[in-house]
C-alpha cells in the first residue's frame, strides 16, 4: 500500500471540495479574531452575547467553529461591536494568472 502526499492549497476548504472555499476561510478567519477578542478581553459568553445582540448559544456556536447562520456582514458587525475597526480595501488583480481574484484577511 502506498500512500500518497498531496500539497494543500492554502485553503482546506477548497481542498475539501467545500462550496464557497474562499468565503468558508474568511468566515473561519473572522469567527476567530471574534474568539481571541472575547478571550483577550476576558468576557464570559453571556457577556460577549450581550455585546454582540445575540444570545449565549449561539456565541457557543461562533466560538466552536459552528458558522452556519453567521453571514460576512454579520461577524464583520461583530469585530465592529468588540471595538475592532474594519477595513475593507479593494485592489486590482495583478497575478497574470486567469484566476479571478481573492479574498484575504490580514491583522494589523
Amino acid at each position: 500500500m502506498t500512500d500518497e502526499i498531496k500539497r494543500g492549497s492554502g485553503n482546506v476548504f477548497a481542498d475539501l471540495g467545500v462550496p464557497d472555499p474562499e468565503e468558508a476561510l474568511l468566515k473561519a478567519q473572522l469567527a476567530d479574531l471574534i474568539t481571541l477578542t472575547i478571550e483577550a478581553e476576558k468576557l464570559t459568553q453571556a457577556e460577549a452575547a450581550k455585546i454582540l445582540g445575540i444570545d449565549q448559544p449561539k456565541v457557543s456556536n461562533l466560538v466552536r467553529g459552528k458558522l452556519e447562520g453567521f453571514s460576512l456582514e454579520r461577524l464583520l458587525r461583530f469585530l465592529t461591536a468588540l471595538g475592532s475597526d474594519v477595513e475593507i480595501r479593494v485592489t486590482e488583480h495583478l497575478d497574470e494568472s486567469p484566476d479571478s481574484g481573492h479574498i484575504k484577511v490580514a491583522v494589523a
